[in-house]
Order: structure tokens, then C-alpha cells, then sequence
């Protein structure tokens, strides 16, 4: 019987295929032990060159997280919820510092943890049905999984919106931005796969020769008003500029940034702009489980997981209502180290 991850070798490659498709292969703590206990056996196996990271069926690589599972332990008074966090960090710091190359096969859906799995990966694949979005900052989170490292490297000011709003990107959109090294038709993908696991060492260019150029990315239009309305690093100001701005672009952001959670805005802007000036993941991922380990004990993360994804009636009461109810000693305070003993680290000999 297949489990919720199928991790398999086949030729030269190590495969991790995620299988919960009824759930969006969304992941849980099981699967995110499972990964990290294959790709260390791989990093030790010389026959394996490669890893290949993909979906069982359809519907999409990854929507995240398993937030309802986790939402559910939270409220049972379970510790599970940092343990998937603090294991799942660490699959994402094994991905970015391995040794051998990772392929992700970034096709359908890419959200939240599911980008955590991708973007550490050395190659990326993204597709005509790509759609990859970091939209924590509705659930009371905010884009972490690595995703204050890599949106704060993003082009201007496009990591800010993203966080901000949870705007979707397309695969072209992706590739143009550098999410993605590679756009390939989804038709090729099997073959791709195949032609992958029998020539390990061929990988690179077995994806330059089946790339094709992808459409025009709808972001370079927008990214002029993105860098200019997004440009101030306070909240405050950003929503200033949107509101006086007069386009229907505009409007539309500040709806999206409106069902946001104010904290979780803050936050997310306050570890974009940390990041920036980090220099090793591992460093990035610890910032990130501090600000994590106390955002899922504010009310903001329940509220959100039912506004959103139990009742879904789309109308979270949010704990502070307004940016301006949100003090920087707040802020302070969430980004501060934890007590040694509870702090995230690497894993050893990664």
C-alpha cells in the first residue's frame, strides 16, 4: 500500500512523489520525517546522482502545509505542531545545502510548503498550469518554509507584494522571475522523468533540450506600480500610496491586503527585510521558527484556519484590526532569539 509519500529509486535517482491527492498533497509531519530520512540515506548512496521531486495523479504539486491537522493538535494542546514545523524546516535546509542535484517538477499548484519543497531545489520546473503563491498572511502566518529568503531576493519590490497580497504567479511568470530555471510543456513531463532517471548525469541537459520559451509573463507589466506602490518598508505607507493611487490595480490590492492579518503583515515585512542581509539559509530558517513558534499561539492562526479553510465564510476576526493597533515592540518581540534549548537548528552533518 502506497503512503502519503512515495519515496522509491529508480536508475540513478531517488524520487520523492507526494501522494495526498484528496488533500492537495498538502504535508504533514509523517511525510516531512520521511523525506528527510530518504534523502540522507541518498546523500550516502553513490549509485544515486539525483533527486527528483514531483505528485502522484492530478490536482496540483503542493498546497502547503497540512494547516487543518495542525490547526486540530493546536487546539488538543499537542506539541506536534513545532515538531512539524522544526522537522519540516529542516527538510527545507537539507534541500537547500545538498550535495546532489534536486529536480522539482513545480506543475498545478505550488503554495506555502509545497514552495518550501521547490525553491530549495537546484532545478525548478514550471508548467503551462503552474500557480504558485505564498499566501500565509490570511491564516494569521506569514511566507516562511525559506519564503522571507527567497522573496526578498525577488526582482524590486515584488517579494513585498507577494507576501503582502498572496498573489498568484503563473509558470511564465515564475521563470521570468527566476522561481523557476526551467518552463517545459506539461505533455513532456513524463518522458522527461523517464529520460532523467535512466541518465542521471545527462539531467541538465535533458531539460534545456525539452525547455521551450514560455508565454509573455503578465508581471512584467505590473512591475513598474508594484516597485513604486510597494516601495515604503511600513505597512502604513504601503497602503497609503495604494489608497491615494487611482488605478483599479490598486484597489484591488488594497482589498487583498485588507482581509490580511495586520501582525502578520508586519511580520512578514519585518523578516523580508532581515533576510536581505543574511547570508546563510540555515541562519534564515532559525529567524523564521522563532517568528513561527509564536505566531501559531496567537488567536490570529485559528482565526484564520477557520475563516479560510473550515467555515470559509472568508470574514476572519483578526485579534488587532488595524496596522496601527500593531507596536514594533511587538514585532520585537516575535522576532527575538528563543531560549537556547528551544532554538531551531540544523541537522547534523547535513
Amino acid at each position: 500500500m502506497m503512503g502519503d509519500v512515495i519515496l522509491a529509486s529508480a536508475g540513478g535517482c531517488g524520487r520523492i512523489t507526494l501522494n495526498r491527492p484528496k488533500a492537495l498533497h498538502a504535508l504533514t509531519l509523517s511525510m516531512c520525517r520521511d523525506i528527510v530520512e530518504a534523502l540522507r540515506a541518498w546523500a550516502a548512496e553513490s549509485r544515486i546522482k539525483a533527486i527528483i521531486v514531483d505528485h502522484s495523479r492530478e490536482r496540483g504539486f503542493c498546497a502547503g502545509g497540512d494547516i487543518r491537522l495542525l490547526n486540530e493538535s493546536l487546539q488538543g494542546g499537542h506539541h506536534e505542531v513545532l515538531e512539524f514545523f522544526h522537522t519540516e524546516y529542516r527538510m527545507n535546509d537539507l534541500l537547500f545545502c545538498y550535495a546532489k542535484p534536486a529536480l522539482c517538477f513545480m506543475d498545478g499548484i505550488v503554495m506555502g510548503g509545497g514552495a518550501g519543497l521547490a525553491l530549495p531545489c537546484r532545478y525548478r520546473v514550471a508548467t503551462e498550469d503552474t500557480s504558485f503563491a505564498m499566501p500565509e498572511t490570511g491564516i494569521g502566518l506569514f511566507p516562511d518554509v525559506g519564503g522571507s529568503w527567497f522573496l526578498s531576493r525577488l526582482p524590486g519590490r515584488i517579494g513585498a507584494w507577494l507576501a503582502l497580497t498572496g498573489s498568484r504567479l503563473d509558470g511564465a511568470e515564475c521563470h521570468t522571475l527566476g522561481l523557476a530555471t526551467h518552463y517545459l510543456p506539461k505533455a513532456l513531463l513524463t518522458d522527461v522523468k523517464s529520460q532523467i532517471a535512466k541518465s542521471p548525469n545527462g539531467l541538465e541537459k535533458i531539460l534545456v533540450e525539452a525547455s521551450i520559451t514560455p508565454p509573455p509573463a503578465r508581471i512584467e507589466e505590473l512591475r513598474g506600480d508594484i516597485d513604486r506602490l510597494f516601495a515604503a518598508r511600513r505597512i502604513e505607507d504601503i497602503v497609503a500610496a495604494l489608497a491615494a493611487d487611482p488605478s483599479a490595480w490598486a484597489k484591488q490590492q488594497l482589498v487583498e491586503i485588507s482581509r490580511k492579518a495586520p501582525l502578520s503583515c508586519k511580520v512578514a515585512l519585518r523578516l523580508l527585510d532581515e533576510s536581505r542581509n543574511l547570508t546563510d539559509f540555515s541562519d534564515n530558517m532559525r529567524m523564521e521558527y522563532r517568528a513561527v513558534s509564536r505566531l501559531i499561539r496567537n488567536p490570529d492562526f485559528s482565526e484564520g484556519v477557520r475563516a479560510f479553510v473550515i467555515d470559509k465564510d472568508n470574514r476572519p476576526n483578526w485579534a488587532l484590526t488595524r496596522f496601527t493597533d500593531v507596536p514594533d515592540a511587538m514585532i520585537d518581540a516575535i522576532v527575538a532569539p528563543l531560549p537556547e534549548d528551544r532554538e531551531w537548528m540544523p541537522l547534523e552533518g547535513r
